[in-house]
């Protein structure tokens, strides 16, 4: 059984943290789930443009307002409390954040903890 905190991550190397987001991880590679799961802040204000080419995620949002956009298609999705999106499809992505966006992702692969966003917005897969 794992049991973790968040407040038992915050100043850790398991909070990464970009110019228009924060992840707090709360499950990587190491723990042999098979998947990772972090919790991420999204800021306010912001524009964030990402592509999981080798990822699957699925994203819960429990906290804000923003948009979601799919880059490929032009389709715009709202996103606030109890929204869920999945890019089964490695879409790249655009989350605009009108207010604090704060969301629960799931990779698959998992994440090792060390990844961050390259200049395509994607995660490397890392050992």
């Amino acid at each position: 059984m794992i049991v973790k905190h968040l407040e038992d991550l915050i100043g850790t190397a398991a909070v990464v943290k970009g110019e228009t987001w924060e992840s707090r991880r709360l499950l990587l590679k190491k723990d042999g789930v098979g998947f990772s799961l972090h919790d991420t802040i999204i800021k306010a204000g912001t524009v964030s443009e990402f592509w999981y080419k080798h990822h699957i995620e699925a994203v819960y949002c429990i906290e804000g307002e923003g948009e979601l956009k799919d880059l490929e298609d032009g389709t715009v999705y709202e996103l606030k409390p109890g929204t869920l999106y999945t890019l089964d499809g490695h879409e790249k992505h655009r989350v605009t954040a009108k207010k604090d966006l704060r969301m629960v992702c799931v990779f698959n692969p998992p994440c090792t903890g060390n990844e961050t966003h390259d200049e395509e917005g994607a995660y490397p897969l890392l050992d």
